[in-house]
């Protein structure tokens, strides 16, 4: 059996410590992942840091490294140092890159290029301004050529290394269900995906005061909601699309429109007296009025973006879709004060997402996520409608045509668990998260084989077009003051077949299955 491998993360902030620790944690009781050593800035870095079940806590050693501009794309000498004694000190096999998006770029080129496994998390990269700035927008479509391009060079180097992307919805029971009902009836039909409805709301609440003062998945960098969580969305619908591409219909090109709300707007929708009105004690609190919140917040990024995208193929639609991403939605927040952690999660957050995908005449699926609570409150059982863990899938198929189809199909949560036993997948998010990780690392030791993997970084270049696209067309409206622009047209191809001297056993994304 292999030796656990030891891991460096690099960026342990609350997305961190809620998402991956507990999945290492799982890899280190399974015996696949060894010491686990944390990188961060020295704020960061002071803090104690436990992760764990209660009953087995473990404590993360957290070294400093100075921060650096995000616009650099090769790490400075002095944080590359500190790297390297890590590296050799702990004897580090595989790196976690899960900071800011902004300096994801830096850190994955680097541990690619020391020949060290990487887990990227989502959004692959994301540069500063890139909603208001379409050279910025445009360098997150180029970041994933850069990427793709070293990792061929390190695959040459040693054919065993691999680049896995954290995109946790392609581990989800549901949406691989969603995927298998997609390819199953174009393979009966021909028919590809005509049209899909997605949205996801997360219910965050921030008051005027915090748009300015809390920095964690703010808003200040010049973007936002796009990059905090519509990367899931960018990835799930084209690897949705691609299950039911045929020969003669691959999509090869996107048009994308987008529109999107600002802090200014959501001052709009809700002014200062408003909130002063609803929540007593926020007058005495705030310090801004409403003419310093809207110089201050000049520039920010995307609190809401609705994109309409046209999926084309040798110059026809193949499929439409609309894209709804918002932080503006039902909340449970009542509080004036965020409790620890900032607004990250809790603090009322509350997940809503739907997902409605056409199949021609032949197949309509509505995946529903709809929650009120995050854990057991009210009486509300976990996994009906309200409830912390409800998800639910309807299957709809034209039972006229004698393949034997069943005219309506609802699925639950017992429904979408994989599995048995102690090795059961459950349809959440946290699950479906540790199992990336255990992937990832099932890999490395030897369990799972190359072609079997999940989310290959080489499998990522349409989610990174889509998310630059839907950037480009919020940063073209900003410069040409917020009036209607040309449509942003991007290539929307996979990534071209690596060559056999690469060493690559990785099919190119949306090949007909």
């Amino acid at each position: 059996m292999s030796a656990a491998i030891n891991v460096l993360v690099v960026g342990v902030g609350p997305h961190t410590r809620l998402n991956h620790l507990p999945a290492l944690a799982a890899a280190q009781d399974a015996r696949l992942a060894g010491t686990v050593t944390g990188i961060d800035l020295p704020d960061m870095a002071a803090a104690r840091i436990e992760y764990g079940t209660p009953g087995r806590p473990r404590r993360m050693p957290v070294v400093p490294v100075q921060p650096f501009p995000a616009s650099r794309q090769a790490l400075p000498g002095a944080v590359r140092h500190v790297l390297e004694g890590v590296v050799e000190r702990e004897r580090i096999g595989a790196v976690v890159v899960a900071t800011e998006p902004s300096v994801h770029l830096p850190y994955a080129l680097w541990a690619m290029e020391r020949g060290l496994p990487v887990l990227l998390d989502k959004p692959l990269t994301v540069h500063p301004d890139a909603s208001t700035d379409p050279a910025a927008a445009q360098s997150i479509a180029d970041d994933f050529d850069t990427l793709l391009d070293a990792y061929r060079a390190a695959r040459r180097r040693d054919p065993r290394m691999v680049v896995s992307v954290l995109s946790q919805r392609r581990w989800h029971p549901a949406f691989r269900r969603v995927r298998e009902l997609i390819a199953e009836v174009a393979q009966a039909t021909n028919c590809p995906v005509t049209s899909v409805q997605s949205s996801h709301g997360d219910g965050q609440w921030r008051l005027p005061d915090e748009l300015v003062d809390l920095g964690y998945h703010s808003f200040d960098r010049g973007y936002g909601k796009a990059s905090h969580s519509g990367y899931h969305h960018f990835d799930t619908v084209p690897w949705w699309l691609a299950a039911g591409e045929r020969p003669g219909k691959e999509i090869d090109e996107i048009e994308v429109h987008a529109a999107c709300t600002r802090p200014a707007d959501f001052l709009a929708q809700l002014t200062v007296a408003d909130h002063a009105r609803l929540l007593p004690g926020f007058a005495d609190r705030n310090p801004y009025t409403e003419q310093d919140l809207h110089r201050l917040t000049t520039g920010f990024g995307e609190v809401d973006v609705f994109l309409n995208v046209a999926y084309r193929s040798r110059g026809r639609v193949l499929a439409l879709g609309s894209h709804s991403l918002a932080h503006t939605t039902f909340s449970q927040r009542g509080n004036l004060h965020p409790v620890p952690g900032g607004l990250y999660k809790g603090n009322g957050r509350i997940g809503q997402e739907t997902h409605i995908i056409q199949q021609g005449p032949f197949q309509a699926l509505h995946l529903h996520v709809l929650q009120t609570l995050h854990g057991d409150e009210d009486g509300i059982d976990r996994r009906t409608a309200g409830g912390a863990d409800h998800i639910e899938l309807h299957i709809f198929r034209n039972d006229r045509l004698g393949l034997g189809w069943e005219r309506h199909r609802a699925l639950g949560f017992t429904d979408l668990v994989q599995g048995g036993g102690d090795s059961a997948v459950l349809p959440t998010q946290r699950s479906a998260r540790t199992c990336a990780v255990t992937e990832f690392f099932s890999h490395l030791a030897g369990r799972i084989p190359r072609a079997e993997l999940t989310s290959d970084l080489a499998d990522h270049r349409r989610p990174a077009r889509l998310m630059a696209g839907a950037y480009l067309s919020m940063s073209r409206r900003w410069t040409d003051d917020g009036q209607p622009t040309a449509p942003v047209v991007l290539d929307f191809r996979p990534a071209a077949a690596p060559s056999a001297r690469a060493g690559h056993a990785l099919a190119a994304l949306g090949a007909a299955r």
